[in-house]
């Protein structure tokens, strides 16, 4: 939560995002800083319109000031797995219900292309 205030405090303007999403990622360990190395380049070549930034002192990417995604490394909340998960903003709508958060343990080609996909669902028109 203090991260989370940190974030509200800063002006707009005086944070380069790219550069805090990097910083987060150097942070994490194993398992974790390599999935989000991965994840924060499929999102960057993917899905180029979100603007990287932290939320609650994690790697996210925004459309305007809201957040579409995110990365929960398991370390930070000692879980056994990390989680690529999406806000309400994300457009994956699916009748009347679908999953916003996914379980990551490894990252194999397919599930490389299936973040790609959910990306563009997300982020919808562009």
């Amino acid at each position: 939560m203090r991260e989370a205030v940190r974030e509200r405090r800063r002006r707009p303007g005086t944070s380069d995002g790219e550069a805090d999403v990097r910083a987060k990622i150097a942070e994490m360990q194993g398992t974790d800083r390599a999935l989000a190395e991965r994840i924060h380049a499929i999102v960057r070549a993917e899905a180029p319109t979100l603007v990287p930034r932290t939320w609650y002192g994690m790697p996210a990417y925004s459309k305007g000031d809201q957040v579409v995604c995110y990365f929960r490394p398991a370390g930070k909340f000692k879980t056994r797995y990390a989680t690529l998960g999406f806000s309400d903003e994300a457009t994956l709508d699916e009748g009347r219900m679908w999953p916003t958060e996914f379980a990551i343990t490894a990252l194999t080609a397919a599930d490389e292309a299936r973040i790609v996909a959910l990306l563009k669902r997300a982020v919808g028109p562009s």
